[in-house]
């Protein structure tokens, strides 16, 4: 009978609770179903008393029984003040989740954007400031996780004029989800000494590989669409009008997720909290483990910067152009930055875009709702943060619950919106409005130009799936 270590662990042991004996019997078991085997280990946690004259499990519960109490730290009482923008259309569980967030004894600021909502540990379109401590639950799984932007010297008609070869552009040079590039392009990223030095970075380099230069699944995605230049003082001295331009929304795929989850179960065991501030664990930047996932965070974050360099690169090869402007900013991370007495602190952003004064980021709505171009006012009450995004009104179960695919369809061709996969998780109706979340963040972020996607490129079926 095959059964890991892992399994244990998930059964509710902890890694002192005599795993290694428990493996040792069942190597010389072989009676009984998997699932027995389960319900009698459940058994044997909940109450070690009953297996003390059991032969084959008597030992094992000695040791449960004589294990300390489990102890873990303390929360503060209450939580730290922070801001809450557009907190009416913020779910309940988002809100309990920055609340406890809030409650951490490294904690020093926070604020919770408008499009948030619920997700592992700190919610998503949370920030956190936090005293010399990383959290990686609140950075997130998909690390780095990131919007690009490339404006053409190319009116926005050429939508139109060249949709289908739009369209088989974005089917030859994007990948989604568990696809690859058959002949991946090398990139500098991968010859990291950081892939040879740390093991966690060793055992992803050959996926890292493999995939870079594609994208994630979920709500991931390559469009064309419409840039309009609004302000007149850009950073790029690009005339006020309307572009045709490229936008991509994607992260550090597999590479991210394995880093997320190794180190948040070091830091679980090394900084064990409460039932509801487990994912919270944090692992100070003074240790060795602190700094490693530091510096293997920052990795990952630039692998997800070099695969969206290859889309875009793949693009303008296509296009045979160069772009007027390229804006880049990711979310799911943290930075190193000063508050407002100039004391260092590390600030989360998870699902939320970098808003300090002068810096330019890119807000997406939905497939058929506007993005916008936006440069930071440097406002401290929201940590110089703003959201990324519209945010979920829906949970993916729901809207592929409720939704129909007709009905989406239709959707989608009333607003002239060319969509390649995809599927009802990622509907436009699952979205909140991004005109009211932008609305609540006009102390946040100025606007200097919107984007009106034409023609998205999804994980999922190939296949034209609206207007051909």
């Amino acid at each position: 009978m095959k059964i890991t270590g892992k399994e244990i662990l998930d059964l509710g042991f902890d890694q002192g609770q005599a795993i290694g004996m428990i493996l040792a019997i069942i190597e010389h078991q072989s009676e009984g179903t998997k699932e027995e085997l389960f319900q009698t280990l459940k058994s044997l946690l909940e109450d070690p008393k009953e297996f003390l004259e059991d032969s084959t499990w008597k030992e094992v519960a000695e040791k449960l029984l004589h294990q300390p109490e489990k102890t873990h730290l303390d929360l503060r009482e209450e939580s730290l003040d922070y801001t809450i923008y557009g907190e009416e259309n913020i779910e309940g569980g988002a809100l309990a989740q920055m609340e406890t967030a809030m409650k951490l004894p490294v904690a020093t600021g926070g604020s919770l954007m408008p499009d948030a909502h619920q997700g592992y540990g700190l919610p998503i379109g949370g920030v956190l400031a936090t005293q010399n401590a990383i959290i990686p639950y609140a950075v997130g799984v998909d690390i780095g996780c990131r919007m690009c932007l490339s404006i053409y010297d190319f009116p926005e008609e050429t939508l139109d004029i060249r949709k289908m070869d739009l369209k088989k552009m974005l089917l030859r040079n994007t990948m989604f989800g568990r696809e690859s590039f058959k002949r991946p392009r090398d990139h500098e990223i991968l010859h990291n000494p950081l892939f040879d030095e740390v093991s966690i970075l060793k055992s992803v380099k050959d996926r890292a590989r493999k995939q870079i230069g594609s994208s994630g699944g979920g709500n991931h995605f390559v469009e064309f669409g419409t840039v309009e230049i609004l302000d007149e003082n850009n950073e790029w001295n690009i005339k006020p009008g309307k572009y045709m331009a490229l936008l991509s929304h994607s992260g550090s795929r597999g590479m991210g997720a394995t880093i997320a989850n190794h180190y948040t179960k070091l830091a679980m065991a090394a900084c064990p909290l409460p039932q509801q501030a487990k994912h919270l664990a944090w692992l100070d930047l003074d240790t060795e483990l602190g700094m490693e996932y530091w510096l293997a965070m920052n990795l990952a974050g630039d692998y997800a910067s070099a695969c969206h360099e290859q889309i875009h690169q793949r693009m303008a090869i296509g296009l045979r152009t160069t772009p007027l402007a390229i804006i880049e900013n990711h979310h799911n991370f943290a930075w190193k930055e000063k508050d407002e007495n100039d004391q260092d602190i590390i600030v989360h952003r998870k699902g939320a875009t970098p808003a300090g004064k002068g810096v330019l980021g890119i807000i997406p709505g939905s497939m058929t709702a506007p993005g916008f171009i936006v440069r930071g006012k440097g406002n401290a009450t929201s940590i110089n943060s703003a959201s990324h995004g519209a945010g979920r009104q829906m949970s993916r179960t729901k809207a592929k619950n409720e939704l129909q695919k007709d009905t989406v369809e239709k959707y989608l061709m009333d607003h002239g919106v060319d969509l390649i996969g995809g599927g009802l998780d990622e509907a436009p109706m699952a979205y909140k409005d991004i005109n009211q979340v932008m609305s609540y963040q006009h102390d946040l972020v100025e606007v200097i130009g919107t984007f009106l996607p034409k023609i998205v490129r999804m994980c999922g079926d190939k296949k034209f799936r609206a207007v051909d």
